[in-house]
């Protein structure tokens, strides 16, 4: 077993790890440190807290963030297209008019049906 051949791969490795930590230890080291009573309080929002952490969140928050990340990523989709749009022709400009349809319809359900209402 030759231990050259293992030599790029262990350098690789200490450098990486040397990247990662090298700068972490400087920053505690050579950063300030002065806490005092403001910097060490719980922070939300700039004011105190005032209700326990906690505390059960509304299920329609967590409805409107899933419907938001939904839709953001579908309307990602249009991106390639729009890169592609003069080699795609006529058959790729159907596919995106019925793929924006139907996310339309969607959009128009959850409106309706009033997913994005917070009262």
């Amino acid at each position: 077993m030759n231990i050259d051949q293992y030599l790029p791969v262990l350098l690789f490795i200490i450098i990486g790890m040397a990247v990662g930590v090298v700068p972490l230890v400087l920053g505690y080291v050579l950063g300030p440190n002065r806490p005092d009573a403001a910097k060490n309080s719980p922070y939300e929002c700039g004011f105190e807290a005032f209700e326990d952490a906690r505390m059960k969140f509304d299920v329609r928050y967590y409805l409107v963030a899933i419907l938001f990340i939904l839709f953001d990523l579908e309307i990602a989709f249009l991106l390639p297209w729009a890169v592609a749009f003069k080699d795609v022709g006529g058959v790729g400009f159907v596919a995106v008019l019925i793929f924006l349809a139907i996310l339309v319809v969607g959009f128009a359900y959850e409106w309706k049906k009033g997913a994005l209402d917070w009262e």
